[in-house]
């Protein structure tokens, strides 16, 4: 090792920093919340309920610490202690093309990752999510969900880091354009099949029956020119009692998708204007926008990574004995994080300003704003939301804006028609 590289004390201040960092921020968040339910929620919120909702928050945070904690120290072991380098000469021992070696050695760093995250996962589901009356999941379906995520995992991530690896084993200085390209074409393909081939295999997609609410939908569709494939109730609530409702798919394959656990839970003009707000979003164009944002941002990461993925320096850090296009990208990330969360303070920004025009998009045309604040209200309440974030917290990490702001907003707009 040289004797002044400066890349380990940067990784680890990185990772420990970052850690400490999250740690404050979080505590904060927790000590935000007033003991007193915000007056905007009466009435839909009672004092056990809403206590709960505390209990709940800093019960799924301080596990969400304990879980990083862990993780972190795992990270910081493997480096100091040269286990990525070990990984990489078992799999440089199998004497496999190097496209396969760095499979091989991406495959094994992410099933570590994959098995290690699974405890904290079932803790979650069966202990914290199960206290607070959400966990609809059986063992069963908690397993066979496993393995489908791993299944889906390698294979489709098999094929995006073969790419980029064969593109920078042959390409060399255009290689992160081609890569980029590549990843950017994968995405979009992945918003179009994801609807009818990837979402059915861990739900149920029925379309929704005839009736008041479908007729609702529909007529606000056809007044607002917007054509859908379809829409469809999924069954949620197999594996949780918290609601939701959301779009997927582009161009002829869009479609509405209501959490069986919404249709039961919310009045049909709550419905129609949760479903107009997301209207609002392609009305504006906001998923273009996002997808040029993450396309943008994922250029960036590529062109950081072209100056690293030789550095022999850099490899040193990890204490790796050889270079290579595949520890070179794994081990990027661990430099990158802190460009990526800065983007993505400028990200959630731009959502949660995307979030307010899209209210607005509602109260302008559906007309109905007491029934948008009443969706957010009765969303909150399911869902067991933070009504009173700390404002440090959603400026960093907030895609979407707290429910009192965007009420407050929705407010305005209604007096501004």
């Amino acid at each position: 090792m040289t004797p002044y590289n400066y890349y380990l004390p940067v990784v680890l201040l990185i990772l420990i920093g970052g850690y400490i960092v999250n740690f404050i921020i979080e505590e904060l968040d927790i000590a935000y919340a007033p003991s007193v339910l915000p007056r905007e929620l009466e009435g839909y919120y009672d004092a056990e309920k809403y206590q709960k909702s505390q209990s709940y928050l800093k019960q799924k945070v301080r596990f969400s610490l304990i879980e990083n904690a862990f993780f972190t120290c795992g990270v910081v072991i493997f480096i100091l202690a040269g286990w990525f380098n070990l990984i990489d000469g078992f799999a440089r021992s199998l004497q496999q093309a190097p496209l396969v070696t760095g499979l091989i050695f991406l495959g094994i760093l992410y099933l570590a990752y994959y098995i290690f995250s699974i405890p904290f996962s079932a803790y979650q589901t069966f202990v914290i999510e199960e206290k607070y009356g959400f966990n609809r999941t059986t063992p069963q379906t908690f397993i066979v969900d496993i393995f489908k995520n791993m299944i889906l995992t390698i294979l489709l991530g098999g094929i995006i880091l073969a790419l980029i690896l064969w593109f920078f084993n042959i390409l060399g200085r255009w290689a992160w354009v081609y890569s980029w390209i590549a990843v950017t074409v994968f995405q979009l393909f992945l918003v179009f099949i994801a609807p009818v081939t990837i979402m059915p295999l861990f739900n149920k997609f029925t379309p929704l029956e005839e009736g008041q609410l479908k007729a609702g939908i529909t007529d606000y569709a056809c007044a607002q020119d917007f054509k859908i494939k379809g829409i469809y109730k999924m069954d949620a609530s197999r594996r949780s009692a918290k609601s939701n409702a959301f779009f997927t798919g582009l161009g002829a394959y869009k479609r509405i998708v209501l959490f069986d656990t919404l249709v039961t839970n919310m009045k049909t003009d709550e419905l129609v204007a949760v479903l107009s707000h997301e209207i609002g979003h392609y009305k504006h164009k906001d998923i273009f926008k996002s997808l040029a944002v993450s396309t943008a941002s994922t250029g960036l990461m590529f062109f950081g990574l072209s100056f690293f993925i030789y550095n022999k320096d850099f490899f040193e850090a990890f204490k790796m004995a050889n270079i290579s296009v595949y520890a070179g990208l794994f081990l990027f990330t661990f430099l990158y994080q802190p460009v990526n969360d800065m983007f993505s303070v400028g990200t959630n920004y731009i959502s949660r300003r995307f979030e307010i025009l899209a209210d607005r998009f509602s109260v302008d045309t559906y007309k109905h704003p007491q029934a948008m604040i009443n969706a957010l209200k009765r969303l909150s309440v399911d869902n067991l939301s933070n009504l009173t974030p700390h404002p440090l917290k959603v400026f960093l990490s907030y895609s979407h804006p707290p429910v009192l702001t965007r009420i407050e907003a929705i407010r305005k707009a209604e007096k501004a028609t």
